[in-house]
């Protein structure tokens, strides 16, 4: 417990710091999702407080996340449709399901899946998150155009038809639930349907309409209609908010930049009294416990959405334990991926049980907390108590913020979501990673996100299958990274020689499912060695994530000043190698050698050198 508040002054600020930079967001993930901001920042006050006190990564702040929203977006779309378009009557089951992801995370986490989420190949993962990025920037072009299917009565009206012979075939399946359908007597039925008046048939045509309008092919459907009524009020205010967010970053990186526009736009709008569209209500006061989740279950509801909500539990898994990973090279220690799921778990289902999204760790805010001090996971828990804060205080005034300035700030969360070094890449990585990236990327953006990534990962596996079988046709000689013991053309180096020089060897294929623990290569590392020489001459092929691997650890290495040096490099690697930079940019040419004997002579010259 000493320990715990050794660093509070650094928590302190660390925790205010991400608080603020979390604010914005968690308004905008709550906007985007459907459910209003309330929620979102719901999600963040109590995500932020448990998954730090239960979690195994002591500076990691969490909360919504764009990859966490993109799929609750489906969920939410799903049940309020199933629900006559009302998210009142959808809300329990919505919140269902958010529980259950949390409990699947939980439940992961005491199973130990955190030590195999690095199995997870890096065309998939890319992929996933360049279509996050995209599907976030569709769906915020008919907000930022000012487009609001409410004011489109000609829109609306085209779906009456279609309203009305959904109405009339609730009540047919009501009256058949309650046995009251008999051919004999359809007096019941005449009456329920007297009953149908404009208002009802305006409700539900509505309904249809928005539904008709959501996710990124409605979106792409309505965009014409949207171009001929544009608010130029509401572009205004989202494109102001872009500009001031991205010039912001020019001019200092100490004030959270989404903060400075959020501030800025929103003040302007309400000061000079313009005629926008604020977001919705946030209620004042604690939030309160949905108890609906519990005495409205019903199990039918929720039963097609079992699968969603295990891969929300994965898709938060995933994200939380590669912020982690982030975390750990910031602060050179090591999390505990188990915990981690655990605490996120925790973190999730107690959002859910408050009416809040569902979330993970969040890189961005999680580097603003330790680049302001935040060492422990006392941070965490005061991100959240700020955020409980404003919400008390404020939540009035952050009702009138316009809802073109989040759709702007989502913009920008798009644009940065978005994964450019893979993308840079697709012309460099095999054929094979290529597919794999751009099939999850098409089918998350125009189909399904869930489906996407699974897809995504067979064929990943898939190929891979097949290309280690045919190189084990070739060498049968391959054989899984083992613990470092000197080969036999090192059997004869001096003590004098090995004190300044560490020998990596690599033996098989350097793929996703050994990143992990390639990139912790430094750790292995002697403190009086200078020199690293790495071993490739039993290393056939290399993927996109072992070779981003390769890139970080030698990365790494340069700012250690320590000398490395390549021997061995088979064709297949040194191919993917040089068409990035690592070979003859990170590591000159003069510096990978055919064999280890012009290596060993290179290194005593360079000795001899610096002794003389």
């Amino acid at each position: 417990m000493k320990n715990l508040f050794k660093n509070i002054k650094g928590d302190l600020l660390g925790g205010l710091t991400a608080g603020i930079v979390a604010l914005p967001l968690a308004l905008a993930f709550g906007v985007s999702s459907g459910l209003g901001p309330s929620a979102g920042l719901y999600g963040a006050i109590f995500l932020s407080f448990f998954a730090a006190l239960f979690g195994g990564t002591p500076t990691q702040i969490s909360g919504p996340t764009a990859p966490m929203t993109a799929v609750s977006m489906l969920v939410i779309a799903g049940i309020i449709g199933a629900n006559d378009g009302s998210i009142e009557k959808a809300l329990p089951f919505i919140l269902a399901v958010f529980l259950l992801s949390g409990l699947f995370q939980i439940a992961l986490g005491f199973m130990g899946i955190g030590e195999y989420i690095k199995y997870i190949p890096y065309p998939v993962v890319s992929g996933f998150m360049t279509a996050i990025g995209v599907i976030i920037l569709i769906t915020q072009c008919l907000p930022i155009l000012g487009y609001d299917i409410k004011n489109d009565e000609q829109y609306v009206e085209q779906f009456k038809p279609l309203a009305e012979e959904h109405i009339l075939e609730k009540i047919l399946i009501a009256e058949s639930e309650e046995g009251l359908l008999v051919l004999e007597n359809f007096e019941e039925t005449i009456r329920r349907a007297d009953e149908i008046n404009e208002k009802t048939i305006y409700i539900e045509a509505l309904s249809l309409a928005k539904k008709n309008s959501s996710g990124v092919l409605g979106t792409i459907k309505t965009l014409p209609r949207a171009l001929g009524k544009i608010n130029w009020i509401e572009v205004i205010l989202a494109l102001s908010t872009i500009v001031i967010i991205y010039g912001f970053k020019k001019i200092t990186t100490s004030i959270p930049s989404t903060l400075v526009a959020l501030f800025i736009v929103s003040s302007v709008a309400i000061i000079f009294d313009i005629n926008y569209r604020p977001i919705q209500q946030i209620p004042s006061g604690f939030p309160l416990i949905q108890w609906n989740i519990f005495t409205e279950f019903k199990i039918i509801q929720i039963l097609p959405y079992i699968m969603t909500a295990l891969t929300l539990a994965l898709l938060g898994a995933i994200d939380s334990l590669l912020t982690s990973v982030v975390a750990d090279n910031l602060t050179k220690t090591r999390h505990r991926p188990n915990k981690e799921l655990i605490g996120q778990g925790i973190g999730n289902s107690v959002a859910a049980i408050f009416g809040g999204l569902p979330g993970a760790g969040a890189t961005i805010r999680t580097v603003v907390n330790i680049q302001a001090g935040g060492k422990t996971k006392i941070s965490g828990m005061v991100t959240a108590v700020v955020l409980l804060l404003i919400l008390l205080a404020l939540s009035p005034l952050a009702s009138q913020i316009p809802s073109a300035v989040l759709a702007g700030i989502l913009v920008t969360v798009g644009i940065g979501v978005m994964d450019y070094k893979g993308l840079k890449a697709l012309s460099k990585i095999p054929k094979s990673e290529v597919m794999v990236m751009v099939v999850v990327l098409l089918l998350s953006v125009f189909w399904n996100l869930v489906y996407a990534v699974g897809i995504g990962l067979v064929l990943a596996a898939l190929f891979f299958m097949k290309k280690m079988g045919d190189i084990s046709s070739k060498d049968a000689r391959i054989s899984p990274v083992s613990e470092e013991k000197a080969w036999q053309d090192e059997k004869k180096l001096s003590d004098s020689f090995l004190k300044n020089v560490f020998i990596k060897h690599l033996n098989g294929p350097l793929f996703f499912g050994f990143t992990s623990e390639f990139i912790n290569i430094s750790k292995q590392i002697p403190q009086t060695a200078s020199i690293v020489i790495i071993r490739m001459s039993r290393v056939p092929y290399i993927d996109q994530s072992g070779l981003f691997a390769l890139e970080d650890v030698l990365m790494e290495l340069n700012e250690k000043k320590i000398l490395t040096l390549m021997v061995g490099v088979q064709s297949q690697p040194k191919y993917l190698m040089k068409s990035i930079g690592i070979l003859g940019t990170l590591i000159p040419e003069e510096q990978t050698f055919e064999n280890f004997d012009d290596c060993r002579k290179y290194i005593i010259l360079k000795q001899d050198n610096i002794s003389n």
